[in-house]
């Protein structure tokens, strides 16, 4: 007796979804597509007056100097130059052999390991996750008043500190919560993405953003903070308002939910929320410690003559300290240490706490030290003026606040291509920057234009693991939040063009 097998079917090997490549790869193609495009454009340079900045019509072409071979060797140390190549005074060509001033971003490289590590020793101690859930329980009967709260922190971390990635691992306390509540699944979505979102599009010292855009803009961290406080505190009421709105809809009327409910979400309506441990004095004082060393960085870079007396030239006074970079990776460096001895760490958990901050944070150093290569291979071959004369004609005869508004625009796309916001601006900032002098428009005016672009295409698109991730967690469909969202990102876009053409008609 014969047994007869019956082969399975043959499937078909399943064709790989396309995955947008990470930030990285992204500047190494734009890293070979510039290299490549500076064969075709011609090199030109403009005249410079004492702060080098470009003198509007005095573009000229001239020829680069570089063979085939200097070329090749640009591309071949674009890395190393972007992290400490230096410019040399007389060529003004950047190379890691040259004498001259520092041109790679070697201090921002450093200040955003030294964040990192501050960062993880902060979260190491449990004491921020603690406090933001005791929070949530503190307010769990009083609904719109939780939501307020949690986007009101997030909001706060976001725009001091960059707060985006790290709200995914509040999802498994929010959407049981606000299910408990009566909410929906989506009201969990929006106070996360939407809450730290908005305070990063608003970064007013958040150094990822803010911070090194800044220092590729060549003005200081604290300039243009005040225009950015106002947008933050204007578009945060807004948010937290848009989301408060629909959360007390669907708890009226649980139909009108865009979300929906997934089986058992109703049941959970009168859960009780479990009790969360009471914050210990040790996680008091690490959250004490942590509000001082975000406004002492305040304090530290802001222009506080400027500020007050509204003169960009102003004097400033005796206590200013005029921080910047290298001294704020000092700070950083030493609180992350008496962070840790507050928490009675040990010495190696400490020391590994660290590292393991520094080293979870080089991803974004390393997109600004492969964007700022770009910059060099653009600077070398002589085309970055010639880049500025295109586009100097256009700028040419419109207004500050129509420039403004353009620069949020141009901004849109790239931010999209590069969802990296440490890489967008140290990409895009040499060039946009001298666009302001042409236009007679405070630096600053244009960062805080950038940021908002990159804020605001950081809210919905899908090469963000901020959304993509948040929605995942929550269950909730990415069609779904953007038929959410989409109103009140047209709200925040007519707002933030508002603010835009009134900054820059100010300064």
């Amino acid at each position: 007796m014969s047994v007869t097998q019956t082969e399975a079917p043959e499937q078909e090997p399943q064709k790989k979804k396309f995955t947008f490549p990470s930030a990285l790869t992204v500047l190494a193609i734009v890293t070979l597509a510039v290299w490549l495009l500076a064969f075709l454009v011609p090199s030109g340079e403009y005249d410079r007056d004492e702060n080098g900045s470009p003198v509007e019509g005095t573009y000229k072409r001239v020829p680069s100097g570089q063979s085939f071979v200097d070329r090749l060797n640009d591309l071949f140390l674009s890395p190393v130059n972007g992290l400490y190549g230096v410019q040399d005074t007389k060529t003004g060509q950047v190379g890691p052999d040259m004498e001259g001033a520092l041109y790679g971003s070697a201090g921002v490289f450093l200040f955003v390991l030294a964040i990192g590590a501050f960062i993880t020793v902060v979260f190491a101690t449990g004491a921020l996750d603690r406090g933001i859930s005791r929070l949530a329980h503190r307010l769990r009967d009083r609904g719109w008043l939780l939501i307020a709260g949690v986007m009101a922190v997030f909001s706060v971390l976001g725009t001091v500190e960059g707060f985006a990635e790290e709200t995914l691992g509040f999802y498994g306390l929010l959407v049981p919560m606000m299910l408990a509540l009566g909410y929906d699944r989506m009201v969990a979505v929006g106070t996360a993405i939407l809450g730290a979102g908005v305070g990063v599009m608003c970064s007013t010292v958040n150094p990822f953003a803010t911070g090194v855009a800044s220092s590729a803009a060549g003005i200081s961290l604290g300039d243009g903070i005040v225009l950015r406080f106002v947008m933050w505190l204007v578009l945060t009421a807004v948010t937290i308002a848009y989301v408060v709105r629909y959360a007390t809809r669907v708890r009226k009327n649980p139909e009108r939910s865009i979300g929906g409910f997934q089986p058992g979400d109703r049941d959970k309506a009168s859960a009780q929320a479990e009790e969360v441990p009471e914050l210990t004095r040790l996680h008091k004082a690490v959250l004490v410690m942590l509000v001082l060393v975000f406004a002492f960085m305040i304090f530290s870079v802001v222009p506080w003559s400027s500020a007050l007396t509204g003169k960009a030239d102003a004097t400033p006074y005796g206590w200013e300290l005029g921080w910047s970079f290298p001294q704020l990776a000092a700070l950083f460096l030493v609180a992350a240490v008496l962070v840790g001895v507050v928490a009675r760490m040990s010495e190696p958990k400490l020391s590994s706490t660290i590292i393991q901050g520094a080293a979870d944070f080089i991803s974004p150093a390393l997109v600004i030290m492969l964007a700022r290569g770009v910059t060099v291979i653009m600077n070398n071959t002589k085309i970055t003026d010639t880049v500025l004369h295109s586009i100097e004609g256009v700028v040419k005869g419109t207004s500050s606040a129509l420039f403004a508004i353009i620069v949020f625009l141009v901004n849109l796309p790239l931010a999209f291509l590069i969802p990296s916001t440490s890489g967008h601006a140290t990409l895009a900032m040499p060039i946009l920057a001298p666009l302001a002098d042409f236009a007679g428009v405070s630096r600053a005016v244009v960062v805080t234009a950038w940021a908002a672009a990159s804020g605001w295409m950081n809210l919905w698109v899908p090469t963000t693991a901020v959304t993509i991730g948040g929605v995942a967690l929550a269950k909730v469909g990415y069609d779904k939040y953007l038929r959410f969202v989409w109103p009140l990102l047209v709200i925040l876009f007519v707002l933030i063009c508002g603010f835009l053409a009134l900054g820059a008609a100010v300064t």
